[in-house]
């Protein structure tokens, strides 16, 4: 087989692929086999017939077709490898010329992976915000901390904001019932908004043993429609807080006095502030590449894209929205071959064991065992997409160690003593 390879754009080549009668021999004989498990013909079984009577009663031609259909996918692909085109979307196949026991010539337009060329990294400056810890950013911890310490006392009074109420809910639609629209003895802090809408607005001023139906848009009604939701209050409950003091930090810490607790909150703010450093340097290093990097998109490619999406949203003719899908594509794929690209000329590869411990971490934030994780992910068909995911990140944890990260202030940032620390590791 003989294959050339002719660039059209920058993300779209052609591909014209010229194979001897030699080498589709071996896809003919298959035809011929498969064809020959199909056909009835009298006097032979099925699996049996011979390629003369099958010529004679099928036609040679229709052998060549199964033939050609099976082999094209085969040409292709080694033709692609032996050029590198990163394929990218649906081919285009077109027969230019067959001859009968001598040469099958096609060619195959493809859209591609553009080739991105990348900055000298040793040059590229990124300003991150300083490392501020402020005194309300402390007391909000420390509040935090008093809320988790905080004891529930019953009231008799009307419920306010902030208040926990113990509440039993009926939604209804039409008067009927919704499946699993009901719960009983329900703790839920008023002002929330975690539930329904409008559930706040009917539980300020209630008391432990009213009733009130509110109307609102229940989970899988059509918009406009709206659901009865009745709502019973039980109990109503003030949260009563600790005094903030050396003894609640005592009790609530390994310290002994509010100054310390204090202190150590802003020395921990000050460490995951510094992280955060880390990775704002990571996002605005991608958001100055894809700003400055001119990074061609296969038009087709897009359009196809977008249609599907809005297709699946039953949106086809919204065109406000059709330009916003339109941009976020662009934007995902421009940012994909960007970092498909430092992968590359980092020659980053994810080893079993970086890409395991992803795993387990991203598990975990999910809240389910690494192994049903990964079970899920396999047959979903996205481990690929989880190695990819390790090694753009790898790549970029590379990149960045060659640039220079400055605060607004000027003070230069080491990142490498960054990852050194728990957090890093964590993160």
């Amino acid at each position: 087989m003989k294959s050339t390879v002719e660039t059209l754009t920058p993300t779209r080549v052609k591909l014209t692929i010229d194979v001897p009668y030699e080498e589709l021999s071996g896809h003919v004989a298959e035809a011929y086999k498969k064809i020959a498990a199909t056909v009835n013909i009298p006097g032979f079984r099925k699996g049996k017939v011979p390629a003369s009577m099958i010529d004679q009663r099928v036609g040679r031609g229709s052998v060549l077709d199964e033939a050609i259909n099976s082999a094209l996918p085969d040409f292709y692909s080694q033709a692609a490898r032996e050029h590198e085109v990163q394929v990218l979307g649906r081919p285009e196949v077109d027969i230019k010329e067959y001859v009968d026991n001598e040469k099958l010539l096609f060619t195959v337009e493809v859209n591609i992976r553009p080739i991105v060329i990348l900055p000298d990294f040793s040059t590229i400056e990124i300003k991150v915000d300083d490392v501020d810890v402020s005194e309300a950013d402390i007391d909000e911890q420390v509040e935090a901390l008093r809320i988790r310490f905080g004891t529930l006392n019953t009231v008799e009074r009307d419920a306010k904001e902030g208040d926990f109420v113990t509440i039993d809910l009926v939604a209804r639609i039409d008067g009927e019932e919704v499946e699993g629209g009901t719960a009983s003895g329900m703790s839920y802090e008023v002002g929330s908004n975690r539930m329904i809408d409008g559930l706040d607005a009917a539980l300020v001023g209630m008391k432990a043993g009213e009733g009130k139906v509110f109307e609102t848009q229940l989970v899988g009604m059509e918009d406009g429609k709206v659901g009865a939701v009745e709502v019973t209050v039980e109990a109503v409950k003030e949260r009563e807080l600790p005094p903030l003091d050396d003894a609640f930090a005592a009790l609530a810490s390994e310290f002994d006095t509010l100054t310390e607790l204090r202190a150590d909150f802003a020395e921990r703010l000050a460490r995951v502030k510094k992280m955060e450093q880390g990775a704002q340097a990571r996002d605005r290093l991608v958001e100055k590449l894809l700003a400055e990097i001119e990074i061609p998109v296969p038009e087709d490619f897009v359009l196809a894209e977008v249609n599907d999406h809005l297709q699946n949203e039953g949106r086809m003719e919204d065109d406000a929205h059709r330009t916003e899908v339109d941009e976020q594509t662009r934007t995902s794929l421009k940012s994909d071959f960007l970092l498909d690209a430092v992968v590359k000329t980092e020659a980053v590869e994810v080893t079993e064991l970086e890409l395991a411990d992803y795993l387990v971490r991203t598990a975990s934030r999910y809240g389910m065992e690494p192994e049903k994780f990964a079970d899920q992910l396999a047959k979903a068909g996205q481990i690929s997409q989880l190695v990819a995911e390790v090694a753009r990140a790898k790549a970029l944890a590379g990149v960045l160690s060659r640039i220079k990260v400055v605060e607004a202030s000027g003070k230069v940032v080491d990142l490498e003593a960054l990852r050194s620390t728990p957090e890093a590791t964590e993160e």
